[in-house]
């Protein structure tokens, strides 16, 4: 055996020896030896078939995968300061790999740009719905604003900033949110939310876009 062993192999292989002589049972060398008997088990196996060299790990004398991780993390910090430092980390990630035959994930690539200093994450903030007023005539938007979620009282708000920018609209172009209409099978017709109550005596509130607004979304949205 040209391996050199552990304290921890050489006091298996005495308590391995002390079974062996049936001086102790499986369950003291388990509780000698820290393992359970299934693992005493399998060391037996190992000894009463290669001897002491049943013992010695097989890993011995390899390079750890931490140290390999460790020269392809050098490695990959390396490549990116040199050729990626300002792009994003999916982007170097497919370069890594279309480039250099390294292929990580696009988050580790991230966590390691992230650790070199190459890349700062943005902050998240916390998810929002952008409420919007087209002028279905001219495809124009006439009102912006951003909100937690679609509430009444946002498009309320949304509403009376209109109304101060631009007038009473002649009419209101809505989807079909529970907001501007009551959309159970067994609701009264004539049922109204408490937008469509508010809008009843100003302007005309129709659960229907014209063609215009539905280009004038898609250009918006597009946008980002």
């Amino acid at each position: 055996m040209d391996k050199l062993m552990s304290q921890r192999e050489v006091k298996q292989a005495q308590v391995l020896e002390l079974l062996k002589e049936d001086k102790i049972s499986q369950q003291e060398a388990s509780k000698r030896l820290g393992i359970t008997t299934r693992q005493v088990c399998r060391l037996t196996k190992r000894y009463q078939t290669a001897g002491l060299a049943g013992l010695v790990s097989k890993k011995r004398g390899r390079a750890s995968n931490r140290r390999l991780d460790e020269a392809i993390r050098a490695q990959v910090i390396d490549l990116i300061g040199t050729h990626y430092r300002d792009v994003v980390p999916t982007l170097a990630c497919e370069k890594l790999a279309e480039l250099h035959g390294i292929k990580l994930s696009v988050e580790s690539t991230r966590q390691m740009m992230i650790q070199a200093g190459y890349w700062r994450p943005k902050k998240g903030g916390a998810d929002c719905t952008l409420l919007v007023f087209i002028d279905d005539a001219t495809g124009r938007l006439t009102q912006l604003r951003f909100a937690p979620t679609e509430t009444t009282l946002g498009y309320m708000h949304v509403l009376h900033d209109h109304i101060l920018a631009h007038g009473l609209p002649v009419a209101l172009y809505s989807d079909k949110h529970s907001i501007f209409r009551i959309n159970a099978k067994e609701a009264d017709p004539e049922a109204e939310t408490q937008f469509s109550r508010a809008a009843r005596n100003v302007f005309t509130l129709t659960a229907r876009k014209p063609k215009g607004v539905w280009s004038a979304l898609i250009r918006l949205y597009k946008t980002g």
